[in-house]
């Protein structure tokens, strides 16, 4: 089990050396999309239309900025790839790190199911491990996604129309 983890993310270290300028363009786009749209809203990035109640945390800043990376990955790896492939393990892991880095109090959902004291009580004492989680589904959907562009290559199509 530990060589096959190991020749996946080798695999997928091959792919990343692989990529060509637009797609680390693509990764870095997309890693300055995420980090707006998650941070934004959140107010992890000050701004004035949103914030907070409760202070912005230390863990807060590594887990948006680790998320738009593995984010901006993920999303390039959709880039001109010759065969579509969909991951909802990235989607979850986004998903995830917008209610982990958000302030506890601010989450209407949270605040209608278990009240203010229970968003400070019980929510925002998850919020790490959700942060956490986050992070692994992304890990997971990029590496999967990037070892799949090695061991499942297909060929290019000749440009040149068949006569």
């Amino acid at each position: 089990m530990l060589s096959s983890l190991s020749r996946t993310l080798r695999t997928a270290g091959t792919a990343l050396a692989g990529w060509p300028p637009l797609r680390w363009g693509a990764a870095v786009g997309g890693a300055a999309v995420t980090a707006l749209l998650v941070g934004l809203p959140t107010a992890v990035i000050p701004n004035p239309l949103f914030s907070r109640m409760i202070p912005t945390l230390w863990w807060n800043y590594p887990a948006l900025a680790v998320t738009a990376v593995l984010a901006g990955i993920v999303i390039a790896t959709y880039v001109r790839t010759p065969t579509p492939r969909t991951s909802r393990t990235g989607t979850f892991g986004g998903v995830l790190s917008f209610l982990a880095v958000g302030c506890p109090v601010c989450n209407k959902f949270v605040l209608m199911a278990l009240g203010t004291s229970g968003a400070l009580t019980v929510w925002a004492p998850l919020q790490p491990f959700l942060a956490l989680a986050s992070v692994a589904l992304l890990a997971v959907a990029a590496v999967k996604r990037l070892a799949g562009e090695v061991a499942c290559q297909v060929p290019a199509r000749d440009a040149t129309p068949a006569a």
